[in-house]
């Protein structure tokens, strides 16, 4: 089972990819077989301004980048959307990066992690509604992380055990969709 761990900011000194690295050193922890994790980073996408002339939902790609980025979604099983909440909502690297493409979201399970003011669930409410209109599937694996500014003075996240937990619930969520 190949999961993406795709990063949904692309600010400097973003939190997103401290988070991300925590979730790829404690899933190796948790010796999970048959399961490989591959961490996406928009920022080194660099997806520019979604300007094709076709819907996604045709599956036509016009764009060099756009047919990129559909061979390489097209290739994962599951996904783990980490995003801050931006003014009450996500970030729109992430809401581009997810209006990039169609068939290639389409029935593949999705959590989410956020953080920010309201430890994300504002975020997270947006980008499940998103999510399921491109026909992802929601199996209900949802982190909020808590007190995100007070916590992230250092190069690196510093997990709790509630966000411990929550990381091996999404993981387990992801997992009995794929049998």
């Amino acid at each position: 089972m190949l999961i993406y761990l795709i990063v949904g900011s692309i600010r400097e000194g973003r939190t997103a990819i401290k988070v991300a690295h925590w979730i790829t050193d404690c899933i190796s922890d948790f010796a999970l077989h048959d399961i490989d994790i591959e961490l996406i980073d928009l920022k080194h996408w660099d997806l520019p301004l979604f300007s094709g002339s076709h819907p996604p939902a045709t599956g036509i790609y016009d764009q060099p980048k756009q047919q990129q980025w559909a061979d390489k979604i097209a290739l994962a099983d599951a996904f783990i959307f980490i995003s801050p909440e931006y003014n009450h909502g996500y970030s729109p690297a992430l809401k581009n990066a997810l209006d990039y493409l169609g068939k290639e979201w389409q029935s593949k399970p999705a959590a989410f992690i956020g953080y920010g003011s309201s430890n994300g669930s504002r975020s997270i409410s947006q980008i499940r509604q998103v999510t399921s209109s491109l026909g992802m599937v929601d199996p209900n694996a949802v982190l909020e992380i808590r007190d995100i500014f007070k916590r992230n003075k250092e190069e690196t996240f510093a997990a709790n055990e509630f966000e411990i937990d929550g990381l091996k619930l999404i993981m387990n969520k992801l997992i009995q969709y794929q049998l």
